[in-house]
C-alpha cells in the first residue's frame, strides 16, 4: 500500500498505540533550524496522514490517527516549550494513553550523523542530547525507539550549542526535507513491521 493510501482514522484508546514524538524547541523562535529537525518530521507525517494537531493536556500538540486505514492507532506528538524540558509532556501522554517504552518512538536531531543520514535503534545511551536526557529521567528509562536524523558536526571549533541552533542552509534544505520523508516512511514501517525489518530497509541510504 503506498504512502498516500496511509488516511488518518477515528482515534481509539484501546490496542496497541504508539506513542511518536517529534522533539524541537518553540517553532515561532527556532523553525527550520537543526534542532528541530525531529519535529519538523512528526510534523510532516501528520500532514501526510491528513491529520491535524491539536492542543493536549499534557502540554503538547498531538494527532490521533492511524499508520495505515484499519491499522494500528498511532499518536503524533509535538511537546510544548523547549527540547530540555521534553520529557514531562512525554511523561503524560505514556500515562494517558497507558503506554510503556515497547511503544514510544522518539525523532531528534544527531550531531554524530552526515547531514541527512538516518538511523533506528531502541535503547542506548542519549549521547549528552538533552531531549532524550529529560525524557529518560522523567520516564523512568532509555529504552524506547528513537530515529536519529543526521544533521553533522559542526564547522571549525563553532560550539555544538550554536550549530544546533541556527537554520539549514539553502545548500541542505532539499536534502532534509527528503530525509524528513524517509524518516516517516522509517515510523511507519517500524510500528507496522517491527524495528529490524525498517532497519534493514532505511539504513542503505
Amino acid at each position: 500500500m503506498g504512502l498516500l493510501d496511509r488516511l488518518r482514522g477515528r482515534p481509539d484508546m484501546t490496542g496497541d498505540r504508539w506513542l511518536v514524538v517529534g522533539l524541537g524547541n518553540p517553532p515561532g523562535e527556532y523553525g527550520g533550524t537543526r534542532h528541530n529537525i525531529g519535529q519538523d518530521v512528526v510534523r510532516d507525517l501528520g500532514e501526510r496522514l491528513g491529520g491535524s494537531f491539536t492542543a493536549h493536556k499534557a502540554k503538547a500538540q498531538v494527532s490521533d490517527t492511524y499508520d495505515r486505514p484499519g491499522g494500528t492507532p498511532m499518536t503524533l506528538a509535538l511537546p510544548h516549550g523547549y527540547m530540555n524540558n521534553s520529557g514531562g509532556p512525554v511523561q503524560a501522554l505514556l500515562a494517558f494513553y497507558k503506554l510503556d517504552h515497547d511503544r514510544l518512538v522518539v525523532a531528534h536531531d544527531d550531531l554524530d550523523l552526515d547531514v541527512g543520514r538516518l538511523r533506528l535503534k531502541r535503547g542506548g545511551g542519549t549521547a549528552g542530547h538533552k531531549g532524550l536526557k529529560d525524557i529518560a529521567t522523567r520516564t523512568g528509562g532509555q529504552d524506547f525507539y528513537r530515529v536519529r536524523m543526521g544533521i553533522g558536526r559542526p564547522p571549525g571549533r563553532q560550539p555544538g550549542r550554536d550549530y544546533v541552533l541556527k537554520p539549514f542552509p539553502a545548500a541542505e534544505r532539499e536534502e532534509m526535507a527528503l530525509a524528513s520523508a524517509r524518516a516517516g516512511d522509517a515510523i511507519l514501517d517500524l510500528v507496522a513491521e517491527g524495528l529490524e525489518a525498517a532497519q534493514n530497509r532505511h539504513h542503505s541510504t
